[in-house]
């Protein structure tokens, strides 16, 4: 039996003993050394030759990965640690680091308790790192700090022994600042890493070494003897005192919670269910006894297995050929095999029990974000909250027309798989919009089209997705009449306050407004709505919110889910450019209704509440909202110009500039519809010697004197008349 075998059969027998899992996972900024760190943590572990850790790369298994040299896909792997003479289950998620694959790094800390972020030695902490530590924390998942590639600080930099040591303590403070800014309150001042107490490592994930402060009481070593055998060359000899699994994983085992320490404070946060309720009490406690909580955070398109559901295990047991619930489905799924993952391996095992991660096919309904359960009327965990969201589209076509259906299919499977990528298949017009979070990840799910689902096909430009919104309030109330004249509605619209805007987004206040009736408009008050319309609110679309602030209109209430139906149509696709709404306060002030129930159906009430919602938008300055990005330029500063005069050329705003030594460090934002290109444009300007990287940060105002040409744009592509409708035209 080899060593990889006889680990599985450890790990199945480590399953259940809670005390002795971690379930952990890597992250950072592009290009700082994860998967690589991975490679050496599963081949001390015995899951692959030590010979070709840091080079085959065994998480990066996707030909895409191979070709581009990073991590698209967040993959998982199960090996086991001896610790203090104790075994120990290290269930390892490896993220990845580009900006455009932020979504499965969000995906997978739900299924984590602790993560290790990785800091390039060189870099320092980069804006990705931030945006890591953020997701970590948003999940209330630990994080310990691996700071990497150090021997490039000593032959690349030839830094001194003293000058090593301010670098480490830079990064170190960096990180804790990172920390202190986003960490739960409970957690303030408990969370930020030291090196006297083990939660810092250094070390070089390449040439497999890594040294912590209670390894170094352990072996004797000092930074100096570090420094002497990079500085040697002698790196070889110092993976032999120092492995790097070894140390990483004594920290991880060491300061990492188990789940059962950590599911005690992660499920109030990530499941609002009854705390007390048989599920709620077995999940505090991660019993394997209890009933069946799992969440998916990933699905995998296997070409013979089908869709393998990947998820953590919260509560009770999943076996082979139980029957499964997913939240929000009616149908009943079977089961058909558990596995345990190791990189492209998948292990078959009878069962998987709580505070573990899982494989299991079978489980057709599922999605990423879905809750599986042994009972159809679980409370779900809470909505996944992704830092970013798509803001780049293109137009998938088929080349043969035979390949159609196919291709509906695949998309579909596609967005299942990644649900990054947003899929709109329009019947009407038979045009298909797929929207991803940058040019690279729709550029990667093309490719897969092309050559894992092997459909032929075409793509249009990238286009960027905008949003409408209103520039101030109506001046007046719009009346909407329907059809047959007998009932009109009065409709005003205002900007939502952004602080409302944010807990929609954030999911403090849930799309289902009836739910939490109560809590909801207690906390619209607090975030300083007015009374009358936080009591009134009764529909959330998107990041817009539609509030009832009639008084004693009689039948209203039997019509009221008619003008939500109105509202989320003129939500999804508004009166300027038919893109959607965002952050928009929509207000029923008013209504004259029919008294005979046969003359307020839907045909009547759809068509006036969505004519006056549009009437409203129109008088209140309508407004586009364009994506934004952050672009982040470190380059030497005799080219520092070339650098500049290319963020210029793209409406780009420079919004601080630092120098360090003879490197100036350029933080500008700019709009995402001008930085198509960037890359290859920014090389040849200056000779490939910068380093940069972007990072979404949401919607603002289009400039107005550009607004009136974007429009006509946006609305000759889709082929209606150029000029939007005056608000005259929606009174009916």
């Amino acid at each position: 039996m080899g060593r990889k075998e006889d680990n599985i059969k450890k790990a199945k027998d480590l399953m259940h003993d809670l005390d002795h899992i971690r379930n952990i996972g890597t992250a950072a900024h592009i290009d700082h050394g994860k998967t690589t760190f991975s490679d050496n943590l599963l081949a001390g572990c015995g899951m692959m030759s030590e010979e070709l850790a840091g080079k085959q790369l065994v998480l990066d298994y996707d030909e895409q990965e191979q070709a581009r040299g990073i991590t698209i896909n967040a993959a998982s792997a199960s090996m086991v640690h001896t610790f203090e003479g104790k075994d120990y289950l290290i269930n390892l998620i490896d993220t990845p680091g580009h900006v455009d694959f932020g979504g499965d790094v969000t995906r997978a800390m739900r299924a984590l308790d602790g993560c290790v972020v990785l800091v390039c030695a060189v870099e320092g902490a980069m804006p990705q790192t931030e945006t890591v530590i953020r997701q970590a924390l948003r999940e209330k998942v630990k994080p310990v700090l691996f700071i990497n590639k150090v021997d490039r600080l000593i032959n690349e930099l030839r830094v001194t022994p003293e000058e090593m040591q301010q670098r480490f303590v830079k990064i170190i403070t960096r990180f804790n600042e990172l920390v202190n800014r986003t960490v739960p309150d409970e957690f303030k001042g408990k969370w930020t890493v030291k090196v006297e107490d083990g939660t810092v490592a250094f070390g070089s994930a390449f040439y497999n070494w890594a040294i912590s402060a209670p390894y170094m009481k352990k072996t004797g070593l000092s930074f100096k003897d570090i420094y002497d055998y990079c500085k040697n060359n002698d790196q070889k000899a110092l993976a032999k005192r120092l492995p790097i699994h070894e140390v990483i994983l004594d920290m991880v085992v060491d300061n990492l919670p188990s789940p059962a320490q950590a599911q005690k404070y992660r499920i109030p946060h990530i499941w609002k269910g009854e705390i007390e309720s048989e599920i709620g009490k077995s999940m505090v406690e991660c019993k394997d006894t209890g009933p069946l909580a799992l969440m998916i955070n990933k699905i995998i398109i296997d070409p013979h297995a089908g869709e393998v559901a990947v998820g953590r295990m919260f509560s009770g047991k999943i076996v082979r050929g139980q029957e499964v619930y997913v939240a929000g489905m009616p149908k009943v799924n079977r089961v058909q095999q558990v596995n345990l993952m190791v990189g492209a391996d998948r292990i078959p095992v009878d069962f998987v029990s709580a505070g573990n991660i899982v494989a299991a096919t079978g489980i057709k309904d599922a999605i990423a974000g879905s809750t599986v359960s042994s009972n159809p009327d679980t409370e779900p965990f809470e909505k996944i909250v992704h830092v970013s969201e798509p803001v780049v589209t293109v137009a998938v076509e088929a080349k043969n027309a035979k390949d159609l259906p196919k291709l509906i299919e695949v998309l579909r499977m596609v967005s299942k798989a990644d649900p990054s990528i947003q899929v709109e298949i329009n019947q009407e017009t038979g045009e298909n919009l797929m929207s991803g979070m940058g040019e690279l990840h729709l550029e990667i799910t093309e490719y897969r089209i092309r050559n894992e689902h092997k459909v032929d096909i075409v793509c249009s430009e990238p286009i960027v997705v905008y949003r409408e919104c209103v520039g101030k309030k109506s001046p007046n109330e719009f009346e909407g009449k329907s059809p047959n004249k007998h009932n009109r509605f009065y409709i005003e619209v205002e900007p939502l306050p952004e602080k409302v805007v944010k807990a929609i987004y954030n999911g403090d206040i849930p799309e289902n407004v009836k739910k939490f009736k109560k809590e909801s408009a207690k906390l619209l008050q607090d975030l300083g709505m007015d009374r009358d319309v936080a009591k009134g609110a009764f529909g959330i679309r998107g990041l817009n919110m539609i509030a009832d602030v009639t008084k004693g209109i009689q039948y209203l209430f039997e019509t009221r889910e008619l003008v939500k139906e109105a509202f989320d149509e003129v939500m999804k696709r508004g009166p300027t450019a038919s893109e959607p709404c965002q952050g928009l306060l929509v207000k029923l002030v008013d209504a004259k209704l029919h008294e005979d129930a046969i003359h307020r159906g839907p045909a009547q009430v759809i068509p006036a509440v969505r004519n006056a919602i549009y009437g409203a938008i129109t008088i209140s300055e309508p407004l586009l909202l364009e994506p934004m990005q952050k672009v982040f330029i470190s380059t030497p500063q005799e080219i520092m110009g070339d650098a500049t005069r290319e963020l210029n050329q793209r409406r780009a705003v420079v919004r601080d500039m630092t120098t360090e030594g003879d490197v100036v460090n350029i933080d500008a934002k700019a709009p995402v519809a001008d930085m198509f290109g960037f890359a290859s444009a920014i090389r040849s300007a200056t000779g490939g010697r910068v380093l940069w990287n972007t990072e979404n940060m949401g919607f603002e105002p289009l400039p107005r004197n550009l607004q009136p040409q974007v429009v006509k744009q946006i609305r000759e592509r889709k082929g209606l008349k150029p000029e939007p409708y005056p608000a005259s035209y929606y009174m009916g």
